[in-house]
């Protein structure tokens, strides 16, 4: 499904979609929802606001609910956080920690409060007891318990397994090594790590001192060492410090913990919620104190009245109440649906806004071309950040709103991560103002900038003779999940590219033979220099992945390009075969197409890159300097999959055809959705149609689930 038909689908209600229509945007929205599970539950980094990411959350609920028959096996409804990240070892969890269901006003909260009196079959006049308990943003943690002694504590990871940073949490003050009084023979208690706001802000200042000085010593070519981060809010601070592989740097992170729930027990040790968070006090542990057992609905109303008012003064951030129902007899009735618990909620706080003046609006040209309006606005503090810049998304979105320059604008933090203008105030518009006129050629080159025909996206035709385009790819190219070239950051890429020495990604590398023109710039001096020449040095060999990663090709982020490589093997065969694929309906673009997980769209994207003769000359001098490493796949002794290509149909009964197709690329085997002649197996489940009868008349060998499993070594 392409980015305009995603669009044009999610603008319409769920009961309006065909099932096709329904099927395609699911698995849209599973992709989707997994990338940014893992950008925020692994990666610490999220790339949208909270708002954002549960309106795609409630956007499959809403289709999973008309369309349940279509309800996926890796649907963001059976999924809570991401996967363990690497470099931890997995520990899994004794019970599942999973996520809870959103409700964002008294309307949400009502609904929440009659499903639980219908299931339980209560009358009006049954009283519901909840706990009220602040929603701290920070990173969930699971801490085990064996006869009182704390053993082993954990991330909450994908909700069944977390990261073992048993290690870095025992440097927490606030973490009870021992247990006060009786506890049981084993126990989990999950809580938040986080992070004060005055502390983060100290922290930060500190960060960003030692970074001037950093950057200072740099230009005086002193060597300096890795690159500091600045810390962007306390929620990644404090996930980040409880990350870091040495307990030493955990240790010297101000990070705080807040106690509040139970997993895994070999006893009963309350009967009520209120009664358990007294047992974690005398415990040892810290319970948020403005944690408050309510008699009713209407008390917890007015309990999310009253943190609203108080939430801006508060030491910590949060972003909500959770309410659970206090008698845990009823919640162990209640039980769970999909992956959320049906006796709690968490009610989330609104965005804070605020109104200021519009500027200007900016139009920043991206390395794909888009042309992207930003909004340059009086300061104005909205949240407790000092905000001057907003995105507009794009044309559309600013006729929508009519939005000028000039205007008074509504400011809003959509939960609290990415500032956003929601409207004008129309009694403040100055009275000669003027509707923003988009741009209809480039602000960097002057080429036209079209808009294709069912976007919403205009973008800039100069390609790479755009210098806007050509800087962004460059920076792109060098970026750390890229070729990753220590000492390229944005202003010495564009230095180097204003003094004409780099116009492409090979240029970076032909650099030694120009240093003498670069000892008579400022700044630059000779330890400079030689830092940037050796890293340089050290990324001419570099994995596969990495390599088409840095390219910049639309749509091919880091996963679709490991996908290419594990496929290809290596440069030379990967080169072939997308010059091959230039031809539609040709054996390389069905190869190409039906790789698991690229599809149609993203192979047209290669296939039109490598179309153009200015992309194959800049690739070829690349790859003159470059040596892209091959894949090896490393097949474990009598396995028969490693370095096959293989397809599965039908229903499978063990497994998902999710799962299998990953056990499948675990074993080193290539998983293609279509059969061709290529194909070494065709594993056929129940109910198997066409690909089964393509297998049969193309001689692809068949194998049963069965089979698969007992050649798979999965038993």
């Amino acid at each position: 499904m392409t980015v305009s038909q995603d669009g044009a689908l999610r603008a319409r209600k769920p009961e309006a979609l065909t099932e096709e229509e329904a099927q395609q945007e699911l698995a849209a929205l599973a992709a989707e929802i997994a990338h940014h599970d893992a950008l925020y539950h692994t990666q610490d980094a999220p790339e949208i606001s909270d708002a954002d990411y549960d309106a795609l959350v409630r956007r499959n609920r809403a289709i999973e609910a008309r369309f349940p028959e279509l309800i996926r096996d890796d649907s963001p409804s059976r999924r809570v956080g991401a996967e363990a990240a690497e470099g931890f070892a997995k520990l899994r969890h004794g019970v599942p920690m999973l996520s809870l269901d959103n409700a964002f006003g008294d309307d949400d909260f009502r609904a929440f409060t009659a499903s639980i009196r219908r299931f339980l079959r209560l009358g009006a006049e049954e009283r519901l007891e909840f706990v009220g308990e602040p929603k701290i943003d920070g990173l969930s943690v699971n801490l085990t318990y064996e006869d009182g002694q704390f053993v082993r504590g954990a991330t909450r990871g994908d909700g069944t397994t977390g990261e073992d940073i048993t290690a870095n949490l025992l440097t927490l003050k606030d973490l009870p090594k021992k247990l006060k009084g009786k506890a049981p023979a084993r126990i989990e208690i999950r809580g938040e790590v986080f992070c004060e706001k005055a502390d983060f802000l100290a922290f930060r200042a500190s960060q960003v001192r030692a970074a001037e000085e950093r950057e200072q010593r740099r230009a005086r070519g002193e060597k300096v060492g890795p690159a500091i981060t600045i810390p962007v809010n306390p929620r990644n601070f404090a996930a980040g410090s409880l990350r870091q592989l040495d307990p030493a740097i955990t240790a010297q992170r101000p990070l705080k913990l807040f106690a509040y729930a139970m997993g895994e027990a070999s006893e009963a040790v309350a009967e009520t919620h209120a009664d358990w968070l007294d047992r974690l006090r005398q415990w040892g542990f810290r319970v948020n104190p403005l944690s408050q057992l309510l008699a009713d609905e209407d008390a917890a109303v007015a309990f999310q009245r009253r943190m609203t008012e108080q939430r801006a003064a508060l030491s910590y951030d949060i972003d909500g109440v959770v309410y659970k129902l206090n008698r845990l007899d009823w919640q162990r009735r209640l039980g769970f649906v999909g992956r959320a618990p049906r006796w709690a909620i968490a009610w989330k706080f609104p965005a804070e806004q605020a109104t200021t003046t519009l500027l200007d609006i900016e139009i920043q040209v991206g390395r794909t071309g888009a042309l992207t309006p930003r909004a340059v606005m009086e300061p104005v503090g909205v949240g407790g950040v000092m905000v001057t810049h907003a995105s507009l998304h794009n044309e559309d979105e600013i006729a929508r709103k009519d939005v000028r320059i000039g205007d008074t604008v509504i400011l809003q933090r959509a939960g609290d991560v990415i500032p956003q203008i929601l409207g004008i105030v129309p009694e403040k518009r100055p009275a000669d103002s003027e509707p923003f006129a988009f741009p209809q050629v480039c602000p960097a080159c002057g080429s036209h900038a079209i808009r294709p025909e069912g976007e919403v996206v205009r973008r800039c035709t100069g390609g790479l003779t755009c210098p806007a385009q050509t800087v962004e790819r460059l920076i792109h190219f060098t970026r750390r999940n890229a070729m990753d070239i220590e000492g390229l950051g944005v202003e010495n890429i564009q230095k180097l590219f204003d003094e004409g020495l780099v116009k492409s990604p090979a240029d970076i590398f032909r650099l030694h033979t120009r240093a003498d023109v670069m000892r008579g710039w400022e700044g630059w001096g000779e330890r400079k220099i030689a830092n940037l020449l050796n890293a340089i040095e050290a990324r001419r060999r570099v994995p596969l992945e990495r390599f088409i990663f840095a390219l910049g090709i639309r749509r091919i982020g880091e996963s679709n390009a490991k996908l290419l490589a594990r496929h290809y093997h290596s440069f030379a065969e990967w080169r072939a075969k997308m010059l091959a694929a230039r031809i539609v309906g040709s054996e390389a673009r069905e190869e190409l197409g039906s790789i698991q997980g690229i599809g149609p769209a993203i192979a047209t994207e290669l296939a039109e890159f490598f179309a153009e003769p200015h992309n194959l000359e800049a690739l070829d001098a690349l790859a003159a300097e470059v040596s892209p490493e091959e894949v090896e796949i490393v097949a474990a002794e009598g396995n028969p999959f490693a370095g096959k290509t293989m397809v599965f149909t039908g229903t499978l009964e063990a497994m998902s055809r999710d799962e299998a197709e990953a056990q499948a690329e675990r074993l080193g085997a290539k998983v293609t959705k279509s059969v061709s002649k290529k194909t070494d197996f065709v594993v056929v489940g129940a109910d198997a149609g066409s690909k089964a009868t393509k297998a049969a008349e193309l001689g692809v060998k068949t194998l049963t689930e069965a089979e698969w499993r007992e050649m798979a070594g999965l038993h």
